[in-house]
């Protein structure tokens, strides 16, 4: 029996992943997007003409959305209806974008470093709002595990991809460190470096240069003294150790405990990009080799968590 046989209507069910995707559609800036890229897409003047550009970019934003490879984004446009609504193939369109023409795609926007100008965009957007205000600024980095295995084509692990140790654990791969506005939450710089490479090392270029107050955590403890003579001032928080052994009936050990709060509920903004990358859109794990092209997928996965931390002040504008 058929869906009208059963008298269904499943492709307008509200599921969550509609919802979701049809609050994206309406959030992100796609014209001044498309607008980014065209003049670096190709014009196809001979042979079958390209897809357009809008067609391609809610492809690839959809596998970043829902982590999908080059070949599943291909089998998921077969199987998912709701997949070809959203890239605009479902009306009378007589062939579907494979796993080669995805993966061009792709090499195009990672070639022209069209990841950052997206983020550097979007944020545009947010400022121009209100959104995305910059007197402050925290940073923090997290790491991204990379395979660990030899089983492959080269027979190596990834020469870019680094070991480093943290809590007793040691973990292989690289590091995405972030900058966000300290009121809001929202991405505004991102670097990818291998594992290995301290916090402290890539925080100044963190700082967009208009923060007069920066946040970090512990690890971060001695950049002031890197940053000596700088306009900004630096709040990083005590040690766990020597946190732990304030005495807070001792009137001023309890003065600079309050401080330690009062700092870490400012510095908190800076996990929440972190769990939209690893919670909401399943980037647990590096996808491809080197760090450039990590780099480039972290800056457009941050690119849209603005988005959607800033969906619902977005639709009410």
């Amino acid at each position: 029996m058929t869906q009208l046989d059963l008298g269904l209507k499943l492709s307008t069910r509200r599921t969550r992943k509609r919802e979701f995707l049809d609050e994206m559609r309406r959030v992100v800036p796609w014209l001044k997007l498309i607008s980014l890229i065209e003049p670096h897409y190709p014009k196809g003047k001979t042979g079958r003409p390209p897809f357009p550009v809008a067609t391609m970019l809610h492809i690839h934003f959809m596998q970043q959305w829902f982590g999908l490879s080059d070949a599943a984004m291909e089998e998921a446009l077969y199987d998912v209806p709701l997949y070809r609504e959203f890239a605009g193939l479902d009306g009378g369109i007589t062939r579907l974008p494979d796993e080669s023409t995805i993966l061009r795609f792709r090499h195009l926007l990672e070639a022209h470093g069209l990841a950052e100008q997206i983020l550097a965009v979007v944020n545009e957007i947010l400022c121009a709002k209100g959104l995305l205000l910059k007197a402050g600024s925290a940073v923090d980095a997290t790491l991204i595990p990379a395979p660990s295995s030899t089983k492959n084509g080269s027979g190596t692990r990834d020469p870019e991809m680094q070991s480093t140790q943290k809590g007793g654990n040691w973990y292989f791969g690289m590091k995405a460190h972030i900058g966000v506005d300290a009121e809001s939450g929202l991405v505004h710089t991102v670097i990818g470096t291998a594992a290995n490479v301290h916090d402290i090392n890539a925080a100044e270029a963190l700082l967009h240069g208009e923060e007069a107050d920066v946040y970090a955590d512990g690890g971060y403890q001695g950049i002031e003294k890197r940053c000596e003579g700088g306009s900004v001032r630096w709040h990083v928080a005590m040690r766990p150790g020597r946190r732990r052994k304030l005495d807070l009936s001792d009137r001023v050990d309890a003065i600079y405990d309050q401080i330690e709060r009062l700092k870490a509920g400012v510095r908190a903004k800076v996990e929440h990009p972190f769990r939209g990358l690893k919670r909401q859109f399943g980037y647990t794990k590096t996808r491809y080799r080197g760090l450039k092209k990590n780099t480039d997928q972290i800056t457009t996965l941050f690119a849209l968590g603005n988005l959607w931390m800033a969906r619902k002040a977005l639709l009410t504008m």
